[in-house]
């Protein structure tokens, strides 16, 4: 559309199925790679990826006609397609339900590359839940115990009949 000028930053959490550690140090740049090629085919930009076995960060810059659940839809389905077809676990590869996803301003991106870049180093100290839980209480999302990355799976928790 003409005369339309944005600058649109997301940061995109979302875990292994199970919080398994599964994506290995021997394949994970080729997944990243992978991925880097969906969200291109996609026509948005990606800023930086990296994570840890068990989840992945990655900022986006998008477009503003990016549907952005369909966007990781598409990188969650189409990767673990790819994991499967390329036999790097046993068994059957799947990304959890759901996703984290915070909206970046252009001053606070330096920062969080640096973040991103950095997992293993701050995972050292933290889990990813409550590096989950910290996103979630900075962002002011309301967030119940029982439906966090972590937890899917399992269920609500006991005594729990509400939906989510």
């Amino acid at each position: 559309m003409a005369n339309t000028y944005t600058q649109l930053y997301v940061h995109v959490v979302f875990a292994v199925k199970g919080r398994a550690n599964l994506v290995a140090r021997q394949w994970k740049e080729q997944l990243y790679s992978y991925i880097t090629g969906i969200i291109r085919q996609q026509g948005q930009k990606l800023m930086i990826i990296n994570g840890m076995p068990d989840h992945v960060h990655i900022l986006i810059g998008l477009k503003p006609d990016c549907n952005l659940s369909e966007l990781v839809r598409d990188i969650k389905a189409h990767s673990s397609k790819w994991i499967n077809l390329q036999k790097f676990v046993v068994g059957k590869f799947e990304w959890q339900t759901g996703f984290g996803a915070f909206s970046v301003s252009q001053s606070r991106v330096p920062d969080l590359v640096r973040y991103i870049l950095n997992q293993e180093e701050h995972h050292r100290v933290k889990t990813f839940r409550d590096e989950y839980v910290d996103f979630l209480n900075a962002y002011q999302i309301d967030h119940k115990p029982g439906y966090l990355p972590e937890d899917y799976g399992i269920g609500p928790p006991p005594g729990d009949g509400e939906e989510k």
